[in-house]
């Protein structure tokens, strides 16, 4: 085993939740290092609201020794109010993220794990903004990252992500769904240690298509595609009703479910398991993991927010990164 696993964590927005889900974290004993990137000051002052006795100290470069939580402080452009979201904020949220995504590249931490964002809000103040999926591959120079949500056995892959359904039946191209299984079925292997992964495609239309007389993605792209894949030896099958792919019976025939479109499978997992749900970008060069729900600002600074998928993300990441190690020694 190499070196304590370090694991970076962005709370995001600071007027979400995702600060006390962070604070949450400086009082519970880990057997990894974790490194808060954001505002020391935002940590505080949440802290006092919610009345914790918690210390921030420093992150330390040089030192190997772990702290419940340590902060590589980054200031706010405004101090932020819990549940009044400040698009003035954004490019502080934006610097935490390449300051992880850096730190993760150069080898400082060995996975990502990022609170919630407001995607809207950052798009405000001027950038383009589609979610942390895009953002983090474009900063690490990757065109086809994979969103998987993870529950315990239960694992949805998305063939697109943060688009609008009008424009999912021009997305869903042979190559981009090639590509999207080879990440796919590569990452399971080697990310999650399945020797031959079971995958099943979802159609795109309703009953898969029936036959083409309910659209034809499914018979002029899907069917095609995963015929040369098996030939292949990969073990995709599909494409599979929607509605009843994901059912007991059904799921224990895979490793793991691809929708192909956002609310085509996310709904699915998180209706079984919201709040432990971990969101997992495979396809990257390094390992990030995220909670699955939003900012909730009506919960900021109450008390009232449920760390579950943030303790959850931070336990897959290490996990993640353990298996990393494993492999690299």
């Amino acid at each position: 085993m190499g070196k304590k696993i370090t694991l970076a964590v962005t709370p995001g927005d600071p007027a979400g939740i995702g600060p006390d889900l962070t604070v949450a974290l400086a009082n519970q004993q880990q057997d990894c290092r974790i490194v808060a990137i954001c505002d020391r000051r935002v940590l505080e002052e949440r802290a006092e609201k919610l009345g914790v006795n918690a210390k921030f100290p420093d992150f330390n470069h040089e030192s190997s020794l772990s702290s419940s939580l340590e902060v590589l402080n980054i200031q706010c452009q405004v101090p932020p109010t819990p549940g009044q979201p400040d698009a003035a904020n954004s490019s502080y949220v934006l610097k935490t993220l390449d300051a992880a995504v850096e730190g993760c590249m150069n080898k400082e931490f060995h996975a990502m794990v990022t609170g919630p964002v407001n995607k809207e809000v950052v798009t405000r103040s001027g950038v383009l903004f589609t979610g942390h999926t895009e953002y983090i591959a474009a900063k690490t120079g990757i065109d086809c990252p994979v969103m998987l949500l993870v529950f315990e056995q239960f694992r949805v892959a998305l063939a697109t992500t943060h688009i609008p359904l009008s424009e999912v039946p021009a997305a869903i191209s042979r190559n981009r769904l090639k590509r999207v299984i080879e990440v796919l079925n590569q990452d399971l292997k080697e990310k999650f240690g399945i020797h031959s992964p079971r995958i099943a495609v979802c159609g795109v239309n309703p009953h898969a298509g029936e036959g083409g007389t309910l659209g034809q993605e499914e018979t002029t792209v899907i069917e095609p595609l995963l015929s040369d894949l098996q030939k292949e030896g990969l073990n995709a099958r599909g494409p599979y009703p929607a509605d009843t792919v994901f059912v007991p019976r059904q799921l224990e025939k895979f490793d793991a479910v691809l929708a192909m479109y956002h609310d085509q499978g996310l709904p699915a997992i998180k209706h079984s398991a919201f709040g432990n749900v971990v969101n997992v970008t495979l396809g990257l060069p390094i390992i990030r993991t995220s909670v699955d729900h939003g900012t909730a600002y009506d919960l900021a600074a109450t008390g009232l927010a449920d760390s579950g998928s943030l303790l959850a993300a931070v336990k897959l990441a290490k996990s993640l990164a353990e298996k990393n190690q494993e492999v690299e020694a």
